[in-house]
C-alpha cells in the first residue's frame, strides 16, 4: 500500500495532481479541499494517498490533511454504493467539519445537494454513518470543539446555491474561495450575487 508520495508538484488541476517522485510521475486523483492547499507548482509536497486497486488499473487518491483521507476511506469502506469518485465529491462538496455535523444533525437536505449525490444517496450515507458503532457519537463531541467558523459555513451555503443554479462544483467553489481571500464578503447571499456578477462578464 502506498500511504504517502514524498516529491516536487509537477502539475495541478482541480481534480488531479501529478507528483514527481525521483524521476517517476505520479498521478493522484484530489478532491477540491485538497486542491486548496496544494503548494506551487514545483515547489516540494507530501501528499497523504490511498491506492484503490481495480481489475483495469491502480488508481491513487491523494489528500493534504488526514481528516480528509479518514473521511473518504470512511464512505469507501461503510457505505453502500458508494465508490471512490463519489467520496471524492463529497469532500469536494463540503469540508470535513461541516460533512460530519451533517450526519450528526441527520441534515440529509445538506448532503444532498453535494454535486453527484441525490436524496437517496444521502439518507443511505446519513444512517449506514450514524449505524457506525462511536461515529456519530465521536463526531458529535468533535463538532461541538471544532464547529465550522461563520465563513466556512457562509463559503459552503453559497458554493450549494451557485451547483443548485446550474453551476459546475469546480468554478463555483473556486470563485467562492476566491471572492473569501479578497475579503470582498462575507455572507453567503452577497458571495452569490458576486460570482453570478462574475460569471455573467465573462471575467
Amino acid at each position: 500500500m502506498i500511504t504517502f508520495l514524498d516529491g516536487k508538484l509537477v502539475n495541478a488541476l482541480p481534480t488531479q495532481a501529478t507528483v514527481d517522485v525521483g524521476g517517476v510521475g505520479y498521478e493522484v486523483f484530489i478532491p477540491l479541499s485538497s486542491y486548496d492547499k496544494l503548494p506551487a507548482v514545483g515547489q516540494a509536497i507530501r501528499i497523504l494517498t490511498h491506492l484503490a486497486v481495480r481489475e483495469d488499473a491502480h488508481v491513487l487518491y491523494g489528500f493534504m490533511t488526514p481528516a480528509e483521507r479518514d473521511l473518504f476511506r470512511l464512505l469507501v469502506n461503510n457505505v453502500s454504493g458508494i465508490g471512490p469518485k463519489l467520496a471524492l465529491a463529497v469532500l469536494s462538496g463540503m469540508s470535513v467539519i461541516s460533512f460530519k455535523a451533517a450526519v450528526v444533525n441527520s441534515d440529509v437536505a445538506a448532503i444532498s445537494k453535494i454535486s453527484g449525490l441525490g436524496k437517496k444517496t444521502a439518507e443511505r450515507i446519513v444512517l449506514e454513518l450514524k449505524d457506525k458503532l462511536g461515529v456519530a457519537a465521536a463526531w458529535q463531541v468533535a463538532s461541538a470543539a471544532h464547529a465550522p467558523t461563520p465563513e466556512q459555513e457562509q463559503a459552503n451555503e453559497a458554493v450549494l446555491a451557485l451547483i443548485a443554479l446550474g453551476y459546475k462544483q469546480v468554478d463555483a467553489h473556486k470563485a467562492v474561495h476566491d471572492f473569501q481571500q479578497k475579503g470582498e464578503a462575507k455572507a453567503a447571499e452577497e458571495l452569490v450575487k458576486l460570482v453570478l456578477k462574475k460569471m455573467a462578464s465573462g471575467r
